[in-house]
């Protein structure tokens, strides 16, 4: 091999890079990457992609050949299975970051690579947050992947159907990791405190302060890992007050750029729509806490109102404009107690989506081709040779009406007769179903 193939040339840099060195030995290492597994036999969870022959056992034992994408949340072990595979027997590896790698950086990997691929070496690449790179960046990848010049190894938090390009995902397993269980977080966090890489018995942990990090981890174990490490070093026992004491508030699992940010708010907007008014606070407080944009949750709010309470509860939009403006007045944190408001209200009003499904067929039919001509009796007579085409002749004032309604016709002449808004018998609609349907009966009329 000549030296034009150095390796490591283009590792991630700083920090992560300095992650990679430390990982099975220095003590200022943090606590989650000292004790990240060495070894399959280590890997805590996953089962479902780690069975015998499987393709991602492969990988890690050497003899897989595809690309692969590891797509889940934080902590779930993306970075761990990267490395294991990373230490295949008879591969480079080269690792990126896509916070900091550009086109140029990743045309550059892809030529070294080629270049030992020619003396029989075969390159693993491995992108950290593949989904942050741009469609460019990832069609740079496209021919080494085919062509196997590199075995591409992703990982990204976010659904990489919507973030990363067709081509890519066509060349690749997508391998969809789990969050850890709580029995799995606590077989790392034991583990911790009692491997020589860890704790080694050094600190005292309670069964307790062990139950505490379990749940603040939320399938997370670099943040149970990292909530302990915090704790430990304020003395030679870990129990729950320490940990309170070591952690401003807890963690909450909430990725504001990633799966996590849509899967809080689909959750939350899912709970309002169910007319689950505690499960909505939570997800209300999930986001509050994680620092979510108060205005963002009000424009979901707004559209709520409409797409699934509509005329069920008229009064539902105005509570969720009016919380819209108090966000934009006040602020947080006082906001909160609007948004709490607002979400209580729309949660527990009575929910139809009579108007959504009315604009929707609506608009289907003009997509179809059902737009006739207006009649003329409804067309515009306010200009010269207006009534000479016979437009506004006939219309009739509803208003001179002692009831305010006549029989006319409105729609266009294929139109006629058919029955868009059909509103619900929850809240208002029973009323207003009850007085729409005099109110059509009157107006399609057939005039003698």
């Amino acid at each position: 091999m000549p030296d034009t193939v150095p390796d490591g040339l283009f590792d991630v840099p700083d920090e992560t890079d300095r992650g990679v060195r430390e990982q099975f030995g220095s003590a200022a290492a943090p606590l989650a990457v000292r004790m990240r597994p060495a070894s399959l036999d280590e890997v805590v969870g996953q089962d479902h992609l780690l069975q015998p022959g499987s393709p991602l056992r492969r990988l890690v034992e050497g003899s897989g050949m595809a690309s692969a994408i590891l797509y889940g949340p934080p902590g779930s072990g993306k970075t761990t299975l990267a490395s294991l595979i990373s230490q295949a027997t008879g591969r480079r590896f080269e690792a990126l970051s896509a916070l900091s790698a550009g086109v140029k950086e990743v045309r550059a990997v892809i030529d070294v690579a080629r270049r030992a691929a020619a003396y029989g070496e075969q390159t693993v690449l491995f992108i950290d947050e593949v989904h942050r790179f741009s469609k460019t960046q990832q069609d740079a990848l496209l021919s080494a992947v085919e062509n196997r010049v590199v075995l591409l190894v992703a990982a990204t938090t976010e659904n990489p159907s919507f973030s990363v390009v067709a081509p890519l995902l066509s060349r690749s397993l997508i391998l969809q990791l789990q969050p850890l269980s709580a029995d799995d977080i606590r077989a790392v966090v034991q583990r911790a405190i009692d491997d020589e890489r860890g704790l080694g018995g050094r600190v005292t942990v309670t069964a307790e302060a062990v139950d505490l990090l379990v749940r603040l981890a939320a399938g997370d174990a670099r943040r149970a890992l990292t909530a302990l490490e915090v704790a430990a070093e304020a003395g030679e026992q870990v129990t729950v007050e320490v940990i309170e004491q070591s952690l401003d508030k807890a963690a909450v699992r909430y990725d504001r750029d990633g799966d996590q940010h849509y899967d809080v708010v689909s959750a939350f907007i899912k709970s309002v729509r169910g007319s689950d008014v505690d499960a909505a606070l939570h997800y209300l407080a999930r986001m509050l806490v994680a620092g979510e944009d108060p205005r963002f949750i009000s424009r979901r709010l707004m559209i709520l109102a409409s797409e699934d309470i509509g005329m069920a509860d008229p009064t539902a939009l105005q509570t969720a404009v009016a919380a819209a403006q108090t966000v934009a007045l006040i602020g947080m944190p006082e906001a909160k107690l609007t948004l709490a408001h607002a979400t209580i209200h729309l949660a527990t009003a009575p929910k139809s989506n009579a108007v959504t499904t009315a604009i929707g067929a609506a608009m289907q039919d003009i997509s179809a081709g059902k737009a006739g001509l207006v009649p003329p009796h409804l067309r515009d007579g306010h200009y010269s040779g207006a009534a000479a085409l016979g437009n506004a002749q006939g219309y009739r004032y509803a208003h001179d009406d002692p009831d305010g309604v006549v029989p006319q016709q409105y729609p266009p002449d294929d139109l006629v007769g058919v029955d868009y808004y059909r509103p619900t018998s929850h809240g208002a609609e029973r009323e207003i179903a009850s007085r729409l349907e005099r109110l059509r009966a009157i107006i399609r009329r057939r005039r003698g």
